[in-house]
Order: structure tokens, then sequence, then C-alpha cells
């Protein structure tokens, strides 16, 4: 073998064991830009669109089942906590805004063809005929509430029978919701406010921020409007 041919079999060599060692190396390369980035954050970016809209809608369906219930210990001495009915009622409107929101983001994106929406799938039949029937009664009912408080007394009988049928058949619906949707948002609810489980998908942080600003938006509404509520019965 002459030097030439010597030259270039070191050649070669070198070239194999660089290229050998390339992944290793792009992978710290990859690792000092990221650094600080958990790499179940990075995969966790990728699936933030389906797994981050379940969370919001499973944060927000736990937040409005905590109010509801609040409001339902109202109903039962609806004479001396009207007040509170009330305030309970408007807080719950901007809180409801996002439920319809990340459910109707589902629902547009899954019928739109989104690949990712479809591999997830849809919910059991009877919960997507059940959807718009509960997201209609829900408009029907709070919107009737704030008129009997708002509107002039001449609107407050008619007023007051759809109120008291909305939320009859609100009820009756919303039960079969609300079991129907109980194991996911039991298992997805807390995960965005959970330190060992919040990174695993990204924009967790956003989400909280949608619904504390729910929340908040609700609390200036109610603040606001509650006052009318005085002597609502005696009106």
């Amino acid at each position: 073998m002459d030097h030439g041919e010597t030259h270039g079999h070191k050649k070669r060599i070198r070239g194999e064991v660089a290229n050998r060692n390339r992944p290793s190396l792009l992978g710290r390369t990859i690792d000092a830009h990221c650094e600080g980035v958990a790499p179940d954050k990075m995969s966790g970016r990728r699936r933030a669109g389906v797994e981050g809209n379940a969370r919001l809608t499973a944060s927000v369906a736990a937040t409005l089942f905590a109010l509801l219930a609040i409001e339902g210990v109202t109903i039962l001495r609806i004479g001396n906590l009207l007040s509170e009915h009330v305030f309970i009622g408007v807080m719950l409107i901007p809180v409801v805004v996002v439920k319809i929101a990340s459910t109707g983001w589902r629902f547009v994106k899954y019928y739109g063809g989104d690949a990712n929406y479809r591999r997830k799938g849809p919910p059991v039949l009877v919960l997507r005929l059940l959807g718009p029937v509960v997201i209609a009664l829900t408009v029907v009912l709070l919107a009737s509430g704030v008129g009997l408080v708002l509107l002039p007394a001449s609107f407050r009988q008619e007023l007051f029978f759809v109120h008291r049928a909305s939320f009859i058949l609100w009820l009756v619906v919303m039960s079969v919701h609300v079991l129907g949707h109980l194991g996911e948002t039991m298992r997805l609810g807390s995960r965005d406010w959970l330190r060992r489980s919040r990174r695993e998908v990204a924009g967790a942080t956003t989400r909280q921020w949608a619904l504390a600003w729910s929340l908040v938006t609700g609390v200036l509404l109610a603040v606001s409007t509650t006052p009318y509520a005085y002597g609502w019965f005696s009106r």
C-alpha cells in the first residue's frame, strides 16, 4: 500500500469515527441550546394542541362544578340568599364562555379534519347529541336570570317562567353531561395546577391565566350586577 492509499484509508477511518460521534455531539449541542427545558416538555409542545385543549376543558369544568354546587345551595334558600344566588350566577358567565370556547375549538378542529383531533376521536354519541342542548339551555338559563335582575318588572313573569323551565331541563341534561365527562375531568382537571404534571404539556400558564381571568371578570360583573338583586321578590 503506497503513501497515498494509506493517507486515504486514515481519512476514511477518521470520517467514520466523526460520523459515529456526530449524533452525540449534535445531541449535546441541542441540549446546550435548550438548557433548562426538560425532554418531556419539548415533546409536550408537539401535543399541546389536543392535550392542552383537554386540560383546559377539564379544569374549567371542575371550576364550574364547584360554582354550580354553591349555586345549588342558594336555591334551597333563595329568599334569604338571593343576592348570593345572583352573584354566583353572574360570576358563572365568563367561565361558561371559556368552556364553550374550548369545547367549540375541539369541535371545529375535529370536523375540520385536523389529524391529531381525529386521532383522539369525538365524545360518545349521546354526549355529542347533548352538547348543543346543554349549551343552548345554559345560555337561556343565564340570560333569563340576568334579565330578571336588570329588566323592568313588566318582563318578570315571563322571564321567571323561562328561567324556571330552562333550569329543570338544564338540570336533567347537565346531569348526564357531568356523569359522561366525570372521569376525564377528574383525571385531567388538576394536571395544569400540579407541579409534577404541569410541564408535561406546554401552555399550562396560558391555560391557567384563561381560567383565572374568567373568574376575575366574573367577580367584577357580579359585583356590578348584584346590587340590583336586592328586594327582587318585592319589586
